[in-house]
C-alpha cells in the first residue's frame, strides 16, 4: 500500500514537472521574439544627441531578462545601468514620434546605478526609476517596447 502511494506521488510530481516544463517552453519563443524586437528597436532609437559627449554605449534587453544601458564618456567615465524587468512598476513615454523619453519606474529601489572612473569617485547605488532617451520612434515600436516590458512585469504575468 505505501508502494503504490509513493507511485502515485511520483507520477504526480513528474507530470508537474513536464507541465511546468513544457508550460515554460511554451512562452520562450515569445520572450525571445520581444527581446529580440526591443534589441532591434533601441539600436535604431537611442537618442545619443542628448547626452554631453558621449563616446559609446550599449542598450539593451538580455535572455535573462535584464534591461542595461552602459554609457562612456570621451573622459573615460562610465555610467551604467540594470534593472530586472520583473521588478518594472509602470512605464510611461514622454514626448512624440521625434523626440522623448521612455521613462521606467520600478516596485522599490531595483535599478543598479554605478558610475566608473568619475572624478568625484566611482559610485554604486540603487533607484527607483530609469530614463532613455528616444528619437525618430513610431507607434508600433514603442508598442513593442511596452509589450516587452510587460511581458516580464510580475515573474512574466501580462497585464
Amino acid at each position: 500500500m505505501l508502494r503504490s502511494v509513493w507511485k502515485r506521488t511520483l507520477k504526480i510530481v513528474v507530470l508537474t514537472g513536464v507541465v511546468l516544463v513544457a508550460s515554460a517552453f511554451k512562452t520562450e519563443p515569445e520572450a525571445a521574439l520581444f527581446i529580440h524586437s526591443s534589441n532591434k528597436i533601441l539600436a535604431q532609437v537611442y537618442d545619443i544627441a542628448g547626452e554631453v559627449k558621449l563616446k559609446k554605449w550599449e542598450l539593451s534587453v538580455t535572455e535573462d531578462h535584464f534591461l542595461r544601458l552602459r554609457k562612456t564618456f570621451q573622459t573615460g567615465k562610465q555610467e551604467y545601468f540594470s534593472l530586472h524587468l520583473t521588478s518594472v512598476a509602470d512605464v510611461a513615454y514622454l514626448g512624440n514620434t521625434d523626440k522623448g523619453i521612455i521613462r521606467i519606474n520600478t516596485k522599490t529601489d531595483d535599478v543598479i546605478v554605478q558610475t566608473h572612473g568619475d572624478k568625484k569617485g566611482n559610485v554604486d547605488s540603487m533607484a527607483t526609476s530609469f530614463s532613455i532617451p528616444l528619437k525618430n520612434i513610431q507607434t508600433e515600436q514603442l508598442d513593442t517596447l511596452y509589450k516587452t516590458f510587460q511581458l516580464f512585469k510580475s515573474g512574466g504575468e501580462e497585464h
